[in-house]
């Protein structure tokens, strides 16, 4: 089994680590899952100098390097694959994230280190170059989703890698949040946009569904939308991107079993979805997938005790798991506020 070490970038560096990173926690389970011995050096959290990152590279005999984020981390990535390629020669480097999937030829022409990319969705993709490496076997053009380099370091793309289905996001293991540094992000866990979310104390983030149906103009690409299409460019396979759209979403029993875990497990009292946009997943349900949310919120003990006994809330003594999301003002309905309301909401931005 390979060895795997996960390096999470800096992601504002001018701010305090807030969100641990769900995609990484995800595909960090996933690989351990496998039976990978995987470790995670966090950047974003511990904000060490060059030597901390240096000091990760070289704790161990790593033969996978994995890094990835958006684009406000490309200087943090550059150093890392910079470091990663100088100090374990013998790993292979892997980038993945919305920096890579919006322009792969940019990136793996930018940033020579870095050995294959996996462009969209890696929940499937990165296990397939794990098992690669665990084979001794890099012909990577034969996995979907990647950018790779051939001898000469040419750089190609593979034909795209599909997006897993509802019932197969259903399957996807827990994020490994335990492999981060959560009380680094427990000391930042408030937000400033509800007294709830300001009061919390050991908040984490989750993501109910991936993707929007809206077409904004400001929006980034991530390839996770149902909106990426290969085309055939100058030097190859290209992304495009388009207005097409395959909008997936967890079942609410998934959510909120998810959210009963973390409760248990690190005792959350604050759930911040960080979906792009909740009342258009509710509008694509049908108008049945928050309401079904907010349900089983209640079912299962989540619901806070201020909710439950219509009282002023008090975090000293409340019990139980208050949220938050992303909303849009043309998909709101009073009596789904009110619903939402009881089962422990407390915020909803709009932007």
């Amino acid at each position: 089994m390979a060895k795997v070490l996960f390096i999470n970038p800096a992601i504002r560096e001018e701010d305090n680590p807030k969100h641990v990173p769900i995609g990484m926690a995800l595909l960090a389970a996933i690989a351990a899952n496998q039976g990978h011995l995987v470790q995670v050096y966090d950047a974003n959290a511990w904000r060490l100098t060059q030597r901390g990152l240096i000091e990760a590279l070289q704790a161990d005999q790593w033969d996978v390097i994995a890094t990835g984020s958006i684009t406000t981390a490309y200087g943090n990535i550059k150093e890392t694959v910079k470091y990663a390629k100088q100090y374990v020669p013998q790993a292979l480097i892997v980038a993945g994230g919305g920096f890579l999937t919006s322009m792969p030829r940019d990136i793996m022409t930018l940033l020579s280190e870095i050995d294959v990319g996996i462009v969209g969705e890696a929940f499937v993709t990165f296990p397939e170059v794990l098992k690669g490496v665990d084979q001794k076997d890099h012909n990577w053009s034969t996995v979907l989703g990647v950018a790779w380099r051939d001898d000469a370091g040419r750089v190609h793309l593979t034909p795209p890698r599909p997006l897993l289905s509802m019932e197969e996001l259903d399957k996807l293991p827990y994020p490994a949040w335990e492999m981060f540094p959560l009380e680094i992000y427990w000391r930042n866990s408030s937000l400033l946009y509800s007294e709830e979310a300001f009061t919390s104390r050991r908040r984490l983030d989750i993501n109910a569904s991936y993707g929007c149906s809206l077409i904004c103009r400001f929006c980034f690409h991530l390839g996770i939308s149902g909106d990426m299409e290969y085309v055939e460019g100058p030097e190859g396979l290209d992304v495009k991107f388009t207005y097409n759209r395959n909008i997936r979403w967890h079942s609410a029993k998934y959510v909120v079993d998810l959210v009963r875990y973390v409760r248990d497990k690190f005792g959350v009292d604050f759930i911040l979805f960080l979906d792009e946009n909740l009342m258009t997943m509710n509008a694509y349900s049908r108008w049945k997938w928050l309401p079904e949310i907010a349900d089983l919120w209640i079912k299962e003990g989540l619901q806070p005790q201020c909710r439950r006994e219509k009282k002023p809330h008090n975090p000293k003594y409340c019990k139980g798991v208050h949220w938050g999301g992303t909303s849009h003002a043309t998909l709101l309905k009073p009596e789904l506020l009110q619903k939402l309301y009881e089962s422990g909401c407390s915020q909803l931005l709009y932007g």
